[in-house]
């Protein structure tokens, strides 16, 4: 027996070696992954760090797929495609070539060491809530639809950039 087809969303971020390369390679690289298949990303924006503003500006998105994985499994294919650009955790918040976030696994509720589900944060953040709108501006987050959501951020902090090339 197969296993069920999920939809899920995950948040994108670099601010080092050529951002907006490296989130446009990640979003294709992210269509090869096993079981899975990319079917919306979102323009791309910039915004300022979150934690220590001793770094660059961050390039944000945020991409839809459908996947067969586990949210566990496909959150080992996302550590290891961070690793893959030379992702080096040397601080909270601080720069890195590529952060992937499991925002939203289908309608799964999730929390273990590892991974929490909804992403704790995700209401909470401009460079997220914004791009997710944009793809899913009808997925329904705590009670209300994305869209009405990203309305609720001035976008002060986030600059949109040019479209992803495809």
């Amino acid at each position: 027996m197969a296993a069920a087809q999920h939809t899920a969303y995950i948040g994108l971020g670099s601010n080092l070696a050529d951002p907006v390369r490296q989130i446009e390679q990640a979003l294709d690289e992210l269509d090869e992954l096993p079981l899975t298949r990319l079917t919306a990303r979102s323009p791309l924006y910039c915004s300022r760090p979150l934690g220590p503003q001793d770094q660059p500006d961050f390039v944000n998105a945020v991409a839809g797929i459908v996947t067969r994985l586990s949210p566990l499994a496909l959150l080992d294919q996302l550590q290891a495609l961070e690793q893959r650009h030379r992702r080096v955790r040397q601080r909270h918040w601080g720069p890195r070539t590529l952060d992937l976030d499991l925002l939203l696994f289908a309608d799964r509720h999730w929390v273990s060491a590892r991974l929490t589900l909804p992403h704790p944060a995700l209401l909470e953040r401009a460079f997220v809530m914004i791009p997710l709108a944009d793809i899913a501006p009808g997925l329904v987050l705590d009670g209300a639809r994305a869209a009405q959501r990203a309305k609720g951020f001035d976008g002060s902090d986030l600059r949109p950039l040019t479209p992803p090339s495809r």
